[in-house]
């Protein structure tokens, strides 16, 4: 049922978008792929998982934020969808803990690793720290991050966008695997140590999309 569900909704998604959105997708191949890996998104709307679920031909099981679970309705279509919650704020252990026994079970697993909406100088684009659980989760999991860069999105909370004629615009680029290092013994080592090579590959897919698609900096929230 729960797959069902997904595909439906993704369906649905992707005619929406093709009778509004124009769309650019860089290396979407690197998520066309068997076996358990992380989906590292950049954030700067709550769009992401819409655009980028309906671009991945797997489902993605979408680590969401407990807030969105507050409305019964809600939960229930996060549930069907393969979600899962997580407490920003509070203990979000059992979410590691869900996020690597789906790695580990060969799951694609969609993590925001800035915690929450980021823009400007607080965005992983451009440099900004971001939260190691992502990079925790692929240690204990041994499987590969794959980033995934999405523009646009901030400019569909209008109305105007989602007008027939194809009139909005996003752009999403996926990176190569960042891919868990060796264990040296420390376990903050290792997760610092892949953290900077994470946040090195965001920003050079952040700056090939920008260089491939015309948009500039300025443009990006």
């Amino acid at each position: 049922m729960g797959v069902l569900f997904y595909r439906t909704c993704r369906a649905g998604g992707r005619f929406i978008r093709w009778q509004t959105i124009r769309q650019l997708v860089l290396d979407e191949h690197r998520a066309d792929r068997a076996g358990g890996f992380i989906l590292a998104c950049t954030h700067i709307s709550h769009l992401e998982p819409i655009v980028v679920s309906a671009i991945v031909e797997r489902q993605i099981r979408w680590m969401a934020r407990v807030e969105f679970y507050r409305h019964r309705w809600a939960a229930a279509a996060l549930n069907l969808g393969g979600a899962f919650p997580v407490d920003r704020f509070g203990c979000s252990l059992r979410a590691v803990r869900t996020a690597i026994r789906l790695a580990r079970a060969g799951e694609c697993v969609g993590i925001f690793p800035e915690g929450g909406v980021a823009q400007g100088q607080q965005s992983i684009l451009r440099g900004a720290p971001f939260k190691q659980g992502v990079c925790t989760i692929a240690i204990a999991a041994r499987v590969p991050v794959v980033p995934v860069v999405v523009l646009g999105t901030d400019r569909l909370n209008r109305v105007g966008p989602w007008l027939p004629f194809r009139r909005g615009r996003v752009y999403c680029a996926f990176g190569s695997d960042v891919v868990p290092p060796a264990r040296s013994g420390s376990r903050r080592g290792d997760r610092m140590e892949m953290a900077g090579r994470l946040g090195q590959e965001f920003a050079r897919v952040y700056d090939d999309l920008l260089s491939r698609s015309g948009v500039t900096d300025a443009q990006v929230p």
